[in-house]
């Protein structure tokens, strides 16, 4: 993985596979990129696999971070651009994703969100909540994100190894990022006739044991709103779901169908070719 960089950009896995739809990533509010870890191995099955990191100290406003993010995929499309894209977000990286796809609807033809942090503002003792941590000193905010940990995610379905590295990503990120990123998320206001905007098959995966946000409520919410829209329930699974270790992402989009045929991308992928 290269170093993140003073700007977003993203972090490519070990194997490339360049002949394979795209895949791109949006984390949640950590921001790193490193929480995809559980998931890699799976989705490299049938992708190309890019997730986003954003830095420590990025404080970008919504229509910015877009746009970044938008510049990035579009990078990426133009070596190979024949492929289909699949656009990921969770949590945090759910509402970015629904920003980047009415932003450039054009560049994406599935999408997946998962736990999306979409209701967070029409929950009103977060709402209160949120603003109270702007009075909670440096070092207690620290020790506090320890205890998060318990909102975020179902602890004993998760490996030793991921459990650390989860608290890892939640320790990277300054008090004055967090501070800033959970506005963003307070304040992501995207209506009904928007979401209804989003034309292509859209997977929400939603964790039935979240503890952190009504994420089920939501799924149906957003389903009821999109016209390609379908949902999955995650029955024991916490808001962190993908880190948990009965998990696979890539096993949950092909039991849903919701993998394209290959055979018949390839071939529209050769006809485009042809044609120019």
């Amino acid at each position: 993985m290269p170093e993140i960089k003073s700007h977003p950009c993203f972090l490519t896995p070990s194997k490339l596979n360049p002949d394979s739809p795209l895949f791109v990533f949006l984390p949640g509010l950590d921001g790193t990129g490193q929480l995809l870890r559980a998931q890699t191995a799976g989705l490299e099955k049938g992708f190309d696999v890019r997730c986003l990191a954003i830095p420590p100290d990025d404080l970008t406003c919504w229509d910015v971070l877009t746009d970044q993010v938008v510049a990035l995929i579009e990078a990426e499309v133009e070596k190979q651009p024949h492929r289909s894209v699949y656009l990921c977000g969770e949590s945090f990286g759910g509402c970015l994703a629904i920003k980047v796809a009415l932003r450039a609807p054009q560049l994406f033809d599935r999408i997946i969100l998962v736990n999306p942090a979409s209701s967070f503002n029409h929950q009103l003792c977060l709402r209160w909540g949120s603003q109270l941590t702007y009075w909670v000193p440096e070092f207690l905010y620290r020790i506090g994100s320890v205890g998060l940990l318990a909102f975020l995610a179902s602890l004993g379905r998760i490996a030793a190894g991921d459990r650390q590295a989860l608290l890892d990503a939640v320790r990277s990120v300054p008090q004055k990022t967090a501070l800033w990123r959970v506005s963003l998320v307070r304040d992501f206001d995207v209506d009904e006739n928007q979401l209804g905007a989003i034309a292509q098959p859209l997977l929400v995966i939603a964790g039935g044991a979240d503890h952190l946000l009504p994420s089920v409520e939501e799924a149906q919410r957003l389903v009821r709103c999109l016209p390609n829209g379908r949902m999955v329930v995650l029955p024991h699974c916490g808001h962190a779901c993908l880190l948990e270790e009965d998990v696979n992402l890539y096993e949950i989009m092909k039991s849903q169908n919701f993998l394209e045929n290959r055979d018949k991308t390839v071939l529209s992928q050769q006809m485009s070719l042809s044609a120019h």
